[in-house]
């Protein structure tokens, strides 16, 4: 269950030693993905982004392989999108 909602998390996996990798959406993967991948990362301003709430064995370099091949597994489990749709809400709009 979501921490803070308490809804039923889909994307979730066990990873780094029984620890519990989980996220709300697509988009939520594909930023776990980015800022735990990178090599080098800017320290977040606090606590005004999400990587400063995310816990240190997550963003430990020793772990880094691993967590990012957890969120390829979560990506893989994903049902395929039809085209157009899996958009991030306000995207393609106009105005």
């Amino acid at each position: 269950m979501d921490p803070r909602f308490g809804v039923p998390l889909w994307l979730r996996g066990e990873c780094c030693g029984g620890r519990l990798l989980w996220a709300h959406n697509v988009a939520h993967l594909d930023y776990l993905e980015s800022y735990v991948g990178a090599t080098l990362r800017e320290r977040p301003a606090p606590p005004s982004r999400l990587a400063w709430y995310l816990p240190r064995w997550m963003t430990a370099a020793k772990n880094r392989d691993e967590v990012v091949r957890t969120i390829a597994r979560l990506r893989a489990s994903l049902p395929e999108q039809p085209p157009g749709r899996g958009r991030t809400p306000g995207e393609g709009r106009r105005g």
